[in-house]
């Protein structure tokens, strides 16, 4: 008989700790797409840079930052438990 250890489930972030954790993930990636690309876009007019930024910026947040953002909270609430 295989018995299945049940982990204890974190609840999901509370709107404080989420907002924290786009803002940690969101802040330095546009801060550096900044930098890397003022000069591609210096005579792009503004409302076009943003677009590009965001597009470029929100793959890396959605996709690449906030999974690993997940896995901290976890192992930081996790071992208060």
């Amino acid at each position: 008989m295989t018995q299945i250890q049940s982990t204890p489930t974190l609840p999901p972030p509370t709107k404080h700790q989420l907002a924290l954790m786009i803002w940690v993930a969101v802040f330095p990636t546009l801060s550096v797409l900044n930098l890397a690309l003022s000069d591609a876009l210096a005579d792009v007019p503004s409302v076009l840079r943003t677009f590009v930024l965001a597009t470029v910026a929100v793959p890396i947040v959605i996709y690449g930052l906030m999974p690993r953002l997940h896995r901290a909270r976890a192992r930081i609430l996790g071992g208060r438990a």
